[in-house]
């Protein structure tokens, strides 16, 4: 069953169209606080405005019924005991200021102290008007009409009346107003937004996974048909995806290569096999039949090939298993003169020239293998001897093993490290062997860290250099 956004293409536009919404969400908030902060702001200022006009007159002497308040906004005028001396006319309700009452009382002028109740000229005594300002909210309902305010709050010292406080008020219904348009319209284009976003990103994404899936269907097919030779569409763009593509078919030609390498593995090794087999059972044969022509000598030779080939085989098989040579440390010159002393029927003499010599690091078995293997080809290919030298070169240790035969050619110095492979000239199936003992010695080498190479000899012949990394 499929899963809701199970694809890329899904996913990619549900994370898109997230991000999208909930950066909508920040910018939508901050220019509503900020389009309410400055319209709030602004009624502030009118309000502010209004009653410092009004705090104005009454500090140049105008006496509180006196005050022109005929403004669509609220203004109330309060003593400091909070009586309400003056008001807007219509004020029919208020809330927000502190003072509640709509119909003003009577205003008198403060007492003097001497008992003259007519005030005298108290009455054009100036006031002063503050320089601060308070800010309330509120509402209030003039001629029937209510709405929310912005109310101002300035103070008027030392009038006739005493110390006395405007309040007066701007509306807010053209912030509200504004605010309430800006949430509508972002409401209605939030969401068509939100498709745009997610429909673009769906597409444009399916088309840049478009050469993705190709590759897909093309890496099902080869696994359908099991043809490693066919390969996955590169597309000219340069990006990932082609470096995708182009990572994948390396990886199908060293997997061809490796399958056909395999391929002709078991077919030489089946070829190799089958003779060494036939040899023996004829030999048996013929023995069962007539004792008298039983070839024992032939039958042990036989026997001993098919022995060594099957141990190169087996050897071959861990290599390319992965087997690790081990860590153990290996003395090379020590390990070179005990080989070489233990070796017998040798076709020519061999010269050991051994120098002291770090240690290296890996599996003595392998490598007295490696040994064994170039002092066999040597002893094939020299006419009159074979020449074997241990020295430390550049922190390395390095065996050479030179003959004095014809040498490789150097078009051929590569390829004789394949597998079964045996050069026209170099010798018979009976005397070469399967053509496996380069190939492992190269595979040990490579597997020890090193390298393991030819070039032509002093003598004439070949030199195969073995370089290890000392330890």
């Amino acid at each position: 069953m499929r899963r809701p956004f199970g694809s890329v293409r899904a996913r990619a536009a549900l994370a898109a169209t997230l991000v999208v919404a909930v950066a909508l969400v920040a910018a939508c908030a901050t220019v509503l606080l900020s389009l309410r902060g400055n319209l709030t702001e602004q009624a502030g200022r009118d309000a502010d405005s209004t009653a410092r006009r009004v705090a104005t007159s009454l500090a140049t002497g105008t006496a509180p019924d006196a005050l022109d308040l005929d403004d669509e906004d609220p203004v109330q005028v309060v003593d400091g005991d909070g009586r309400l001396l003056a008001t807007s006319e219509d004020l029919e309700k208020i809330s927000g200021t502190g003072v509640s009452d709509v119909k003003p009382g009577a205003a008198r002028p403060d007492d003097d102290g001497d008992g003259d109740d007519d005030g005298g000229d108290d009455s054009q005594q100036n006031g002063s008007v503050s320089d601060d300002t308070d800010y309330t909210d509120g509402s209030a309902t003039i001629d029937g009409d209510s709405a929310d305010y912005r109310f101002a709050a300035v103070e008027v010292e030392d009038t006739a009346y005493g110390d006395l406080t405007v309040y007066a008020g701007a509306s807010l219904e053209a912030e509200q107003g504004a605010v309430n348009t800006a949430l509508t319209s972002m409401l209605i284009g939030f969401p068509v937004l939100l498709v745009i976003v997610g429909g673009v990103t769906y597409l444009v994404t399916r088309r840049a996974l478009r050469p993705v899936e190709g590759i897909r269907a093309e890496m099902a097919a080869i696994t359908a048909s099991q043809d490693l030779g066919r390969r996955v569409p590169e597309p000219d763009t340069h990006d990932e995806v082609a470096r995708l593509a182009g990572t994948t078919n390396e990886t199908l030609a060293a997997l061809e290569a490796s399958v056909e390498r395999q391929r002709r593995f078991v077919a030489d090794a089946s070829h190799e096999l089958r003779s060494p087999i036939a040899s023996l059972r004829t030999q048996l044969e013929v023995g069962a039949a007539h004792p008298e022509l039983l070839d024992v000598d032939g039958a042990v030779e036989d026997t001993v090939r098919l022995q060594e080939l099957a141990a190169d085989l087996l050897l071959l098989a861990r290599l390319d298993a992965g087997e690790k040579p081990g860590g153990a440390e290996v003395d090379l010159g020590a390990l070179v003169r005990e080989e070489l002393s233990q070796r017998v029927g040798d076709r020519v003499p061999v010269a050991v020239d051994v120098a002291a010599v770090p240690q290296v690091s890996g599996s003595r078995g392998q490598l007295a293998r490696v040994l064994g293997n170039l002092v066999d080809n040597a002893q094939r290919h020299a006419g009159a001897g074979v020449r074997v030298a241990v020295r430390a070169e550049d922190g390395r240790v390095v065996l050479r093993v030179a003959d004095d035969g014809q040498g490789v050619p150097e078009d051929e110095r590569e390829r004789i490290f394949e597998r079964f492979v045996r050069l026209d000239d170099a010798r018979t199936r009976d005397g070469g062997g399967a053509g496996l003992g380069l190939a492992i010695a190269r595979d040990v080498a490579e597997r020890h860290g090193g390298s393991l190479t030819v070039r032509s000899a002093p003598e004439g012949g070949a030199l195969f250099e073995l370089a290890l990394p000392s330890g």
